[in-house]
């Protein structure tokens, strides 16, 4: 019998020296993109749906005097950042000439600061309920949805430009989802799992009746068959990926990974010890969460490209604020802040391509942005360089995300999500906290740290004939 994994580095380097078990290479999600004809547009998400072609571009904002670190892995350099409509459009020398763009362009001025790509948050709930909320009101998806608007813009004044919000409740998500895209709501882009599936009393199912906390953010599903009908329902809603969560047997997550895979999606899953073995198995992408697993799992990751995104802080405030994560059958296992740390830790030196996310429910939110540099710290502290830890912020967790040709790095071409930061965070991890200027699908959404919401062009009353 494996034993469980703690601080075993030495352990895990030993199983990927002996592992022998035949592995293929990872199954993954069907690429709509391939049967696309060339240069087709599609909608900026995951999901790839054909749309007609944008019109032409009418504004030009050029951020100039800026120091740029653009994601790719090249070091920060002076540059001159100009975005058309909502895409970069070239990064040119610094001393580029006015000459070099529309003479009514919008300029900013960036000096001193670091102009970056904006940063992504993995793993978010929009719709979790908050202290002295009754369940009623939980309930209610109106106050839900506003719970997530509210929480949209902590968030995008913190830098965070896009989230993958993985479990909210009923349409929510993809209501907040289209309002962001519509430039209705400030707010980061959403990318959404809709609701999370389990197996019946699974993680999220336990105590789950029509009058308990979350209710309508879990979908319960028994046997294979109900599996895949429930990731179809995701897909059905508007789903970005689908999330998973233990408990459930082997042949239930492998219909629910093939289903989802069949339907052009990404995967990820909140599990432990053997059931995190019978996910990456099957074929998941992604693992959420620093829980426990075997020497051989954390091994059968790197070998299949499995990702994780480690999410250190929540438990943090669980273990400060609570004393522990009691009460949950899904989490009968010892595990602590130095576990956590250990785990995260074990999981770069084998190699795993690890993502960053902050898990924030209840009022977390509002402690932002310091749970997100607290990550990020946290990624520094196991071994990673500040430059190291702001391209996973951004390339790869838009890799992670599925949508590295859209987001993650400022290459022309790309979604004109832009921050302007003080100071130098590529050197000094702790200066992402100073976001000036978000720029998101090429407007200026945040203006000395505040959220802009431009004044409403008022429309003429159509006269009778």
């Amino acid at each position: 019998m494996t034993r469980p994994l703690t601080l075993g580095l030495a352990a895990v380097l030993v199983a990927l020296h002996l592992i022998s078990v035949s592995v293929g290479a990872q199954q993954s999600a069907a690429d709509r993109r391939t049967w696309l004809a060339p240069g087709q547009a599609t909608s900026d998400d995951p999901r790839r749906v054909p749309v007609p072609d944008p019109p032409a571009p009418t504004t030009t904002l050029v951020v100039r005097n800026g120091r740029v670190f653009d994601g790719t892995g090249s070091a920060a350099r002076p540059a001159t950042v100009v975005i058309r409509g909502n895409r970069i459009d070239r990064i040119l020398p610094a001393n580029a000439p006015p000459g070099s763009w529309p003479a009514d362009a919008q300029m900013i001025d960036a000096t001193g600061r670091t102009v970056m790509p904006g940063l992504i948050d993995l793993h978010t709930h929009l719709t979790y309920f908050e202290p002295g909320l009754s369940v009623e009101t939980d309930a209610d998806l109106g106050d839900a949805t506003l719970r997530g608007a509210e929480r949209l813009r902590f968030y995008l004044e913190s830098g965070i430009t896009s989230v993958r919000d993985v479990a909210s409740s009923g349409t929510a998500p993809f209501t907040l989802k289209r309002w962001v895209a519509e430039r209705r709501l400030p707010g980061p882009r959403v990318f959404a799992a809709g609701r999370l599936i389990t197996g019946l009393g699974g993680h999220g199912g336990e105590g789950r009746t029509p009058k308990a906390y979350g209710f309508d953010a879990v979908r319960e599903a028994s046997g294979p068959d109900d599996w895949r009908e429930a990731v179809r329902e995701q897909f059905k809603a508007g789903a970005d990926l689908i999330k998973f969560a233990s408990h459930y047997s082997k042949a239930e997550i492998a219909a629910g990974i093939e289903e989802a895979h069949a339907l052009g999606l990404k995967t990820t899953v909140d599990a432990e010890g053997f059931y995190i073995q019978w996910a990456v198995e099957a074929g998941i992408d992604t693992v959420e969460h620093p829980l426990p697993r075997t020497a051989d799992t954390v091994a059968l990751m790197a070998k299949k490209g499995v990702a994780s995104v480690p999410t250190i802080v929540p438990y943090d405030y669980i273990f400060d604020q609570m004393g522990g994560y009691f009460g949950s059958t899904s989490r009968r296992f010892d595990f602590s802040k130095q576990s956590t740390r250990a785990m995260l830790k074990t999981m770069k030196d084998a190699g795993i391509t690890l993502g960053i996310g902050t898990d924030l429910v209840a009022e977390w939110f509002r402690y932002l942005p310091e749970p997100y540099l607290i990550e990020a710290c946290e990624f520094v502290a196991a071994g990673y360089t500040p430059a190291q830890v702001l391209g996973i912020a951004t390339k790869t967790n838009a890799q992670i995300l599925d949508m590295a040709d859209k987001l993650g790095t400022l290459e022309p071409g790309k979604l004109a999500d832009v921050l302007i930061v003080d100071g130098q965070p590529d050197v000094r991890i702790d200066d992402l906290a100073k976001v000036d200027t978000v720029i998101r699908d090429g407007v200026v959404a945040v203006r000395a740290g505040q959220v802009v919401i431009p004044k409403h062009v008022p429309v003429v009353a159509p006269k009778r004939p």
